[in-house]
């Protein structure tokens, strides 16, 4: 029997942290964490894919990890505060991540943000964005 689907999973673009994320992100999330100490961000950096083995990581945990698919990190579960330790550990503000999460440059993001944020209009969900957009 599958899950039942959340109101909230019809919001375009967007991955809740609820409760399922969570279970299906720890070991993402715990590897992010453990990025809080200096000597773990050394390791991680000297041998990437080696330092990633000590974590419960699915093989697509670990490739968007890898390619920092920052987007693809939250759709299989990892919390948005937590890979942004990992953000932190490549030198990454995170207005420089959430650029990269939107296609924008940091220059796009930071003026779309400073003019009021995306429109709601036509973002609400799945089926409205998908009406607009054909």
């Amino acid at each position: 029997m599958g899950q039942p689907v959340k109101e909230y999973q019809d919001i375009p673009g967007t991955t809740v942290f609820d409760a399922d994320q969570c279970r299906k992100g720890y070991g993402v999330n715990m590897f992010c964490m453990s990025l809080l100490k200096a000597d773990n961000r050394t390791a991680f950096k000297a041998d990437e894919a080696g330092y990633l083995k000590q974590f419960d990581l699915t093989p697509e945990q670990t490739e968007a990890i890898l390619k920092r698919q920052w987007n693809r990190m939250l759709e299989l579960g990892g919390n948005i505060y937590f890979t942004a330790k990992l953000a932190a550990t490549d030198g990454l503000s995170f207005q420089q991540v959430a650029a990269i999460m939107t296609g924008a440059t940091q220059q796009q993001y930071a003026d779309m943000m400073l003019a009021g944020g995306r429109s709601p209009n036509g973002n609400r969900s799945k089926a409205e964005w998908a009406n607009k957009n054909g």
